[in-house]
């Protein structure tokens, strides 16, 4: 079996069963005996089936929320916009279901016509993370269902409850037998190879670190299996002289600290002009400072424990180098003292641009801000890193905020506004940050194969 921890206390929540390879194989093995029968339901049935999922989501949200926070950690309030977030994939994806284009045209010799149609790639398997676990859920599932295809969806140990409650879900809105199936392995790299050696799963999609994505990238180009890849983020958030504060600080807090800043699209890296660092780093502290941690379900709590104690060891030890090497904490810095595995609301001064802490994504609280002088190099300086998915700008000069906008190396720029996330949005990002695209139509193109015929007719 494995154990659910509640972040809050270090107390059990429940267990599951921790299924075996053979186990994993049979789920691929149902969807894939499900699959020609689910390929061949029509769009708007396959729609109305997921807008009802999103009903009974929606009518569920407090008791999932709470589910949420008790085995990731996170506040009640990020819990519920969590299932509200992840709600929506089912509600946009139904009604993507019934728009899967094609084409149909004359080839420019006036010799045949070309037929472009598009079909469900078949079998998915969907690995997620913890700290979202309904919204990474459901923003797989979501559009593989709409496309026709069947899958298997293998959630993070720490947080499987919620993917199982989301699972369930899909059985109520009328998901046939096989169509999802939710295996739960801990360790889960044996099982994961083995679904993808299994020959019946031809489409991978995952949300994690890259160092995990490039090894699931090697295995599966073994069988040249169909990939999506949501890798790491370190994203840079830049506020320029000429910046309304009132909303860079709302943005940045919004930025930095949704789901207490364990998200892939965290700020990790603050650059602030120096003409506005002190101003910029005296408000960010006392918003940051006012922040109160603990147990998530308390209404009074802002920010609730990082995943486990691992993760919370993690966070220390990058604060503890940057203040080592320069830097320091106007408030927090400090890791909790009780049993919980939190860590306390951190801002951090005086980061040097060649900083530790600005290398690593640090899926926690902690906000270290590097002043900069010349704006030309910003754009050097954001883009020195390995991975590219989100940015932040904030500058009342709209065409500056545009062109840098354009030269950031990153799949999605926010723009005055601390959050980017939308099901109606292409969300992904570029070098070592992922493959592909979800959300959005694009999200739907990634489950289908485009299928070209030539013929005279």
């Amino acid at each position: 079996m494995i154990n659910v921890i509640n972040p809050a206390y270090g107390t059990l929540v429940g267990q599951v069963h921790n299924a075996s390879i053979s186990e994993c194989l049979a789920a691929v093995d149902a969807a894939h005996d499900a699959f020609p029968a689910w390929k061949a339901t029509s769009p708007r049935q396959r729609g109305e089936i997921l807008r009802t999922a999103f009903e009974l989501m929606m009518a569920s949200q407090e008791e999932l929320a709470r589910l949420i926070t008790q085995e990731n950690g996170k506040v009640l309030a990020d819990a519920r916009a969590e299932v509200a977030y992840a709600a929506e994939f089912f509600r946009w994806f139904g009604e993507e279901a019934v728009r899967i284009d094609g084409d149909y045209r004359r080839a420019p010799n006036g010799n045949n016509w070309l037929l472009v149609m598009r079909q469900p790639v078949g079998v998915a398997l969907l690995a997620t993370p913890w700290n979202f676990p309904a919204a990474m859920a459901t923003r797989k599932i979501a559009p593989a269902l709409a496309a026709g295809c069947t899958v298997v969806l293998k959630p993070a140990h720490e947080t499987p409850l919620t993917a199982l409650a989301v699972g369930e879900i899909l059985q109520r809105a009328g998901v046939p037998d096989g169509v999802v199936s939710i295996t739960v392995a801990d360790p889960p790299g044996p099982a994961v190879e083995a679904m993808l050696d299994s020959g019946k799963v031809r489409k991978l999609s995952f949300t994690g670190s890259t160092r995990v994505g490039s090894m699931l990238l090697a295995h599966a180009a073994k069988h040249v299996i169909n990939c999506s890849m949501e890798l790491g983020g370190n994203a840079p958030l830049v506020v320029f002289d000429d910046a309304d504060l009132d909303v860079a600080i709302e943005g940045t807090m919004l930025a930095k600290m949704r789901n207490g800043g364990a998200a892939c699209t965290a700020a990790n890296r603050l650059f602030v002009h120096e003409r506005v660092y002190d101003e910029f780093a005296d408000r960010l502290t006392q918003k940051m400072a006012l922040l109160r941690l603990g147990d998530g379900l308390d209404l009074s709590t802002n920010v609730g424990p990082l995943v486990s104690l691992a993760q919370q060891q993690r966070v220390a030890a990058l604060v503890d180098t940057a203040k080592h090497e320069g830097a320091r904490a106007t408030c927090g810095g400090t890791a909790a003292d009780d049993a919980s595995f939190g860590y306390h609301p951190t801002v951090l001064t005086d980061v040097a641009l060649n900083a530790s802490i600005l290398k690593e994504e640090i899926f926690g609280p902690v906000a270290p801000l590097v002043r900069f002088t010349d704006s030309d190099d910003i754009v050097e300086h954001s883009n020195a890193v390995e991975h590219g998915l989100v940015s932040y700008i904030f500058t009342r000069d709209i065409g500056r905020g545009m062109r840098l906008a354009e030269a950031l190396e990153t799949g999605m720029v926010g723009l005055n506004r601390g959050l980017v996330s939308d099901p109606a949005a292409p969300f992904g990002g570029v070098k070592a940050s992922g493959l592909g695209r979800e959300g959005a139509h694009d999200g739907l193109l990634a489950f289908l194969e485009t299928k070209y015929v030539a013929g005279n007719w």
